[in-house]
């Protein structure tokens, strides 16, 4: 594993001191002993080495996710919806020039930020053909994964905080599913943008644009199954109207 190791940091350009070139190869091996565990079984995802692949979660969920979490059952659905029908999938990266490229939150937990300002970005060349400089805008809650069907097909991108555990940090493609995370509204650490929807295999997903660069991922966006409430994701779900 030590080869591989090697082969790892340069590819993301790492360097450390003697003391922690063996404590992150001890992660860096733990890490891929359990992606490769995962990749062997019969799952709907498989993860991945990436850039987090010498840290452990507690370290990755310091860094990278909301520090405390974000409880929004206090929050209210005002969300009117159309009723349908709706299309069986929707893609808001190919109907033109609505979504913004992804972009790196870096390590500080400013994924809400990432998350409403894609939101925002979208809604506005929808409405108008381009990015002007937004100030307060009122947010609509979707209340239920119907909601959000209903807000990405008639409406615009769906920003949404969900639940990320262990097994997130190294997703890489598939329909991530999850049995370890929680479906209730007061676990929820990580915000990010759904841009779509579809289905694969018979099993419904949300196309979602992460804030973890392009390297993560599929290109830096993720599918998550649709329709269960996966991780708490439909309890913190919300658009602007500009």
């Amino acid at each position: 594993d030590e080869a591989h190791f090697k082969s790892w940091m340069a590819q993301y350009n790492k360097m450390y001191d003697l003391e922690e070139y063996y404590l992150r190869l001890q992660i860096f091996t733990e890490n891929k002993r359990r992606i490769d565990k995962h990749n062997e079984g019969n799952h709907s995802f498989t993860m991945g080495l990436n850039q987090f692949s010498d840290m452990t979660f507690g370290e990755f969920r310091k860094s990278f996710l909301l520090t405390e979490p974000q409880n929004c059952s206090a929050t209210k659905g005002n969300y009117l919806s159309s009723n349908g029908p709706y299309p069986d999938s929707i893609d808001w990266r190919k109907k033109g020039n609505y979504v913004t490229h992804v972009k790196n939150q870096g390590p500080c937990g400013s994924c809400w930020t990432f998350s409403t300002t894609g939101c925002l970005e979208s809604v506005t060349a929808i409405a108008t053909g381009k990015l002007p400089l937004l100030s307060e805008q009122q947010l609509v809650d979707c209340y239920d994964e119907m909601g959000m069907v209903d807000a990405v097909a008639t409406h615009n991108p769906v920003s949404f905080a969900f639940e990320v555990t262990s097994d997130f940090m190294s997703y890489r493609d598939g329909v991530y599913s999850s049995t370890t995370c929680h479906s209730t509204t007061d676990k929820v650490n990580h915000a990010v943008l759904a841009v779509g929807y579809g289905q694969e295999n018979g099993k419904p997903y949300w196309i979602v644009k992460n804030s973890w660069g392009t390297g993560w991922g599929i290109q830096g966006y993720f599918l998550i199954e649709r329709g269960k409430n996966m991780c708490g994701l439909a309890a913190c779900s919300s658009f602007p109207v500009v």
